[in-house]
């Protein structure tokens, strides 16, 4: 039998964060103490109320049967209740809502749900992963767009459209944007939806990060932009709203064609969330929501102490107003040798881990993302092993450009 890889395996590239991972397994086996800001995982634990609904509903034996692949009916009401009184969109729970096994299953299963054989989608570069491998699995091709919303984002869609046989089939947005921080306004999307309805096109939002923000800013939703729903549908998740991340509970909604094809996908593909977790998950929604609150406000608190720190170390780095992220440009010195090398430079000298920026696309390798996934005591030390390692890294800059790829 042929020892080649599978056709859909071969389509997607080498996971770009595996020789960082190896190199954070390698140094925390020799009992070297890794201050690990690479991944979004949030350390804070699921608010206690949340965790008690989960406990009571587990002990009723009749909780522990299949569920539904749509999400019960109590959680599409409270989702769609979240969503008037967050962003003043009225939604059909029946129609419009889907729960989903987190933001990022939904994305992957609506691109395996919508996406045709020669299918072009639109994906900002750099952005999550899932937003364009979620669609080259599923056979599509993939056009980069600019990350930042604004001008060149619509001008490089409107070029697209034109120049593109056939027409690009979907648009992916996300904002607060993992990994570059960057913030929408509702006059931009007005701009978007104008474009796409007049082109015919799909939106697909990912708006995971719609309560991490910062500075009095609350990110607006695409689909308080009237008409909106005719051709969006947007992904939300209660992983960092919540600091839920492994109970795996997300949301679709919006356009009811979108709805329903990924309602008729997932259906045959599982059964929903364990029921438990539904109904915790719509008390979260429903409940006293000052954990949100007080979630944001401790990213805050992070987001201060890491940015000032860096730049106290003489690191340059943006301010994010939301997401849990910093888009860190690497260092002017260290800019020669990309993302990847700098990450690893950074373990080795000044033990923090941060994800290299090309993971997200190549225009994304001059940065690093750095995650706000650690307490102050935490956050401080990371800062001044950064300053100790800029102020004595001796290696010349034409070095730094020959090492090792």
């Amino acid at each position: 039998m042929s020892s080649e890889e599978f056709h859909r395996i071969r389509r997607l590239p080498p996971y770009v964060f595996a020789e960082v991972n190896a190199a954070k397994a390698k140094a925390r086996a020799a009992d070297v103490d890794i201050i690990d800001l690479g991944m979004g995982n949030p350390d804070s634990p699921t608010p206690a109320h949340i965790v008690a609904k989960l406990v009571e509903t587990v002990q009723d034996p009749r909780s522990h049967r299949y569920s539904t692949s749509q999400g019960i009916p109590g959680l599409r009401r409270a989702q769609a209740a979240y969503y008037e009184r967050r962003f003043g969109v009225k939604l059909n729970p029946e129609t419009e809502v889907i729960a989903t096994l987190g933001s990022k299953e939904g994305l992957a299963n609506l691109a395996a749900a919508i996406t045709s054989p020669g299918d072009t989608i639109l994906v900002p570069n750099p952005s999550y992963p899932i937003h364009q491998f979620g669609f080259i699995i599923a056979g599509a091709s993939v056009r980069s767009i600019p990350a930042h919303p604004g001008e060149d984002m619509l001008r490089a869609i409107d070029q697209a459209v034109r120049h593109s046989v056939p027409k690009p089939t979907a648009v992916i947005v996300n904002f607060p944007s993992n990994p570059t921080a960057y913030m929408a306004d509702l006059d931009f999307y007005k701009d978007l939806v104008a474009l796409a309805k007049k082109n015919e096109i799909f939106i697909i939002s990912d708006l995971a990060y719609s309560e991490i923000y910062f500075d009095g800013n609350p990110p607006p939703s695409v689909l308080q932009v009237p008409g909106a729903k005719d051709i969006t549908i947007e992904f939300t998740s209660m992983s960092k709203t919540y600091s839920m991340p492994g109970w795996r509970m997300g949301f679709g909604v919006g356009n009811p064609r979108l709805i329903k094809a990924l309602t008729r996908m997932k259906s045959y593909l599982d059964y929903g969330a364990f029921t438990p977790i539904q109904v915790a998950a719509t008390a979260a929604l429903n409940g006293p929501q000052d954990c949100v609150e007080d979630m944001r406000e401790l990213y805050r608190e992070r987001r201060d102490i890491l940015i000032k720190g860096l730049h106290q170390a003489g690191w340059d780095v943006p301010s994010p107003n939301g997401s849990m992220f910093a888009w860190a440009p690497i260092p002017p010195r260290y800019a020669a040798m990309g993302s990847v090398e700098f990450s690893k430079l950074l373990m080795a000298k000044a033990k923090v881990a941060v994800a290299p920026g090309i993971g997200f696309g190549e225009y994304g390798d001059g940065h690093v993302r750095i995650a706000l996934v650690e307490n102050p005591h935490r956050l401080r030390q990371a800062i001044r092993n950064i300053r100790h390692f800029l102020a004595t890294d001796n290696a010349a800059p034409a070095e730094l450009a020959d090492a090792p790829k």
